[in-house]
Formats: C-alpha cells, structure tokens, sequence
C-alpha cells in the first residue's frame, strides 16, 4: 500500500450548524440507489450552500481541473464548472517535454465563505506549494487567489462562525493552519495529531466546525474512515473514534466506501458522500445517511450490516429545475465546450474549436497517444455504456491517427488512419504505460476495413463493473444505423494504481506534419 499512501490521498458545513438528535430525519417516499453517481469522481468534498448541493472531486493531469457538481436533492447532479481553469504548473502539464500524468489535482477542498459571498477551492499541486481558487459562482469564472509555500497535502478548507479559514491537512500526522483574513497567506501552522501505529496511514482531511466542537474527518486508505474531535478550539487536542473499517460497499466487487465529506441538509439530516474503489471505471460517489451519538460522534446508518445498496431519499425542497443529465448527446451547439469534457493534459487552444460542432486541428506529430495534444476526454457511465461519435475526417492529412479511445494506461481505439492518400477505419489495442507513467506500446493494429468518403460513424462500448477484467468493444458505421464489429475486445486493467478510471476519449494526431484536422458533429454517451 506504500505507493498508495504516498500517492492517493472541505469543508461544507454552515459553521454554526446545530447537532441534530441521534434519530433519522422522517423517510421520503422514495429510495436512491447507491453509487448516486456512476462515473468517476473521486476525493469528494461537499457543500450546501442554501437550497444547493456542490461537491468537487480529483482529476489529476485532466484539464480544466477539479470539476464542481451540484445538485438540488443529493441524489441527482450535474457538472456545473472547474475550480482549476487551466493546469499552469509547469510545461509537463503542457505535454512539453514532460507529462503529468497521475499528478497534478489530487484530494482538495471546496468551501463558501458567506461574509464575502465566495467559494473557495484549496488544492497542493506536486508537494511543492498550495493553490487558491475563488469564484462568486461555482460556474466561474475561477481565479488564482493566491500561492501558498506549504504544500496543504489532502487539505480540508474550513470558514469558522468568526469567518476565520483553517485548514486541516496532512499524512499520517494532521496539522491545522490558519490563513490571514483575506486568505492570501499561512499565519500559523500547528501539528495537532499523530496517527496511532495500530492504526496506520490517515490522510484526506475534511475540517467541520459542529455545534461548537470541531472535527477533521479522515480516511484510511482504501478501507476506512476516522474522525478527530476536539472541544478547545481548532488546534486541538483531539480524540479520534473509528467511523467505519473494512465495510461491504454497495456495488458488487467494488471497495469499501471512503475519504468523503459530511453534509446537512436543510431539515436537518446528516449525510455522508464517499467513493467507492471500482475499477476500472474509477472511483464512484455513494450516499448514507448519519446519525450521531450524543456525546457527538457520527454513526453512518448501514443495511444489513453494509453501506446500503438504497436508502430513503433525502427530504429536501422541490428542485427549482431538472439537473442537466451526465449522459446524453452533445451537438456541440454554441462556441464553448460543455462542463463535462476535460482535456488530457492542458490543450493547444490554437489547434481546436468548437462552433456548432467541435474541430480538432492535428496539435502534436507523434507516434504515441500519450503524448498527443488535445485528446478530449469523457466520463464513462456505469455498469457499462456506450459513446458514439459522428466524424467528418474529409481534412485529415497523410499520416494522420483520428478517433474514439478507450483512454488509461492502458488503452485501444477505433478510428482512421490515412496513408498514402487513403483511409482506413482501423482498431488498434496495446496502448501501455508502466508504473512510472512511461509509454511502453504504442500500439498495434488488429483489424482495418476501407473508409470511403469523408464521414463515419464511430463506436466504442465498456463495461466497467469491478472485479473479473472486463472488456470493451469498437465498431463503425458508414450510415449512423448499421454498425458493424472492428477487432477483437480490449480488455480493460482494473489496477488501481493510475487512480483515474477509464475515459472515452476524442483524439486527431499527426505522425508526419500538422495541418489537418477532424470535425466531430455529434457525441452520445447511452446506456442499455
């Protein structure tokens, strides 16, 4: 687990919320089912801010960077921005020179400040230092605040009733800090608790203020949650109690839920957001309800002696509109990409467009995907999914690789390659990186067909359920009705040491010289 401790890793409270009883706030008619969100957000952090839910989640070399969701009921959530516009931490995350690969944005924060009417993000980049975004409204825009030389590692922004900022942070060893009152620098730093042997690792701080106790609730990496309490004030002491260890999570083959965030709702119900370890789609978020003792230590209400498969649905307001849904089809309408795609690694923006359709112009001349520019990536929904990309390739160039990847360490894709002054529709598997983020294939050929004209349809489905390797599969379509079957199924690693899951992903790379390009019209991303 070394690796992991090393690698994988906030507030969201109203400061003075009051402790509610240990009974269960009254059932709702209906259930949700558990993973609330099957795509891949993980490290969540989550917030009420009025009637409205937001939550934030890790993306590591993915650019724009740490998406904020919201939602109105818990159960249902959109992606409405980044806190992180752009990755501006050094040329590796330009893919110059360099790449950033399982860097980059890992366990943050995301808090809102009401006397100043801000949310704020707090995130350490490359152990180096500490990033703060801000924003008036979770879909930006989103500027730099400010640099912090201490690298807040897992850090859990806390506003306090007197509107000071804390933050809790650390591995193994919890420190609190205090930010001056504009939040632009560190004025103190304290270790406040030292992680017991018998315990192990704890890391991914989420710092709540709670009835005038404060608490930084913790994970243990990957099988359980802790909580510190402390009634003298932000700096401790604390006392620790075990949340929940080793417990059976709600999808089959999946880990144990953990490193997540408490919220109230606006009845007074407590839950608890985690994410569930299951790749190779990633890590999902699941929801619980929580109870607390009376002595004030919260307990997650199980079934059947596990995370609950579906509880009753929070008790909340109507919602003032229907979330925009995380599937569906994307034309690519209006002049700017939609909140649910993120780039692998910062783009060229010289090099792409989007204007009622989206054009991808060739950004890198390479032989490897891994170090292509401009590979637009998507979530891949649960259990299993499919996308399907409508594909003008009429502009492509003699050495030109465009297509529709199943994008991790280790990948494949169908797409066209053009040679020679012809196109081939082709699928290609063994896409591979080591440990170190290095390519080690590049891939190979497995099957080809002719692609006439300049208009293709293009197919990629996964299944991404924990457990036993699981497979996706490539096909084509030269009318957008009859598809037909490309190469042989890719199997798909379920290793979790990459952290992100499998993406669809958009890609259009040179091997000769730039100036091509691909014009993709339509996007679905269906389930069956």
């Amino acid at each position: 687990m070394s690796r992991r401790h090393a690698l994988a890793a906030a507030t969201g409270l109203a400061a003075a919320a009051v402790l509610p009883s240990a009974g269960t706030s009254r059932a709702a008619a209906a259930t949700y089912p558990n993973p609330v969100i099957w795509q891949d957000f993980a490290d969540i952090d989550i917030i009420r801010v009025g009637d409205t839910y937001y939550a934030s989640a890790s993306t590591m070399h993915y650019s724009p960077g740490a998406p904020v969701l919201r939602s109105y009921d818990l159960v249902n959530w959109e992606i409405a921005g980044h806190s992180v516009p752009v990755l501006d931490f050094g040329a590796k995350y330009d893919l110059n020179g360099a790449r950033g690969y399982v860097r980059g944005i890992w366990a943050s924060s995301l808090a809102y400040r009401p006397s100043n009417r801000t949310f704020y993000w707090l995130g350490q980049i490359d152990f180096a230092r500490t990033y703060v975004y801000t924003a008036t409204a979770v879909e930006g825009p989103w500027n730099r605040l400010t640099t912090i030389s201490t690298p807040y590692y897992d850090a859990g922004l806390l506003v306090d009733s007197d509107d000071t900022l804390y933050v809790a942070y650390g591995n193994t060893t919890i420190s609190v800090a205090q930010l001056s009152p504009d939040g632009r620098s560190q004025v103190r730093t304290q270790e406040v608790f030292r992680t017991p042997s018998s315990v192990g690792t704890l890391e991914g701080s989420r710092f709540y203020k709670i009835n005038g106790q404060y608490y930084i609730f913790l994970t243990r990496p990957a099988n359980g949650q802790y909580i510190l309490k402390s009634s003298s004030g932000p700096f401790g002491p604390y006392t620790m109690r075990q949340v929940l260890l080793d417990l059976r999570g709600p999808i089959p083959g999946g880990g144990v839920p953990h490193q997540g965030g408490l919220v109230q709702t606006q009845s007074g119900a407590w839950y608890y957001m985690a994410f569930v370890d299951a790749y190779p789609g990633g890590r999902m978020p699941a929801l619980a309800p929580v109870t607390w003792t009376s002595d004030g230590w919260p307990v997650v209400q199980l079934v059947n002696g596990a995370w609950g498969a579906s509880y009753p649905s929070p008790v909340v307001p109507p919602p003032p509109r229907q979330v925009t849904p995380l599937t569906g089809v994307d034309t690519f309408d209006g002049t700017v990409l939609k909140p649910r795609w993120e780039w692998n690694h910062n783009p060229d923006n010289s090099k792409w467009s989007v204007n009622n359709g989206l054009t991808l112009g060739t950004a890198t001349v390479t032989g490897d995907l891994y170090w292509a520019r401009n590979t637009l990536t998507h979530r891949i929904q649960g259990p299993t999914s499919t996308a399907t990309v409508q594909l003008d390739h009429s502009a492509m160039r003699d050495g030109d690789r465009a297509g529709l990847a199943l994008l991790r360490d280790s990948s494949a894709w169908i797409g066209l390659k053009r040679d020679g002054g012809a196109t081939r529709v082709v699928m290609v598997n063994g896409l591979t990186m080591d440990t170190n983020w290095n390519t080690t294939g590049t891939g190979t050929e497995a099957a080809s067909a002719p692609a006439s004209g300049g208009r293709i349809w293009l197919r990629a489905t996964a299944d991404i359920r924990p457990g036993s390797p699981r497979t996706g599969t490539f096909s084509y379509s030269t009318d957008g009705t009859t598809f037909t079957r490309l190469g042989p199924a890719a199997s798909l690693g379920n290793d979790w040491r990459f952290f992100m899951g499998y993406r669809f992903a958009l890609f259009n790379h040179a091997t000769q010289a730039l100036g091509g390009a691909v014009r993709v019209a339509r996007f679905e991303l269906s389930t069956p």
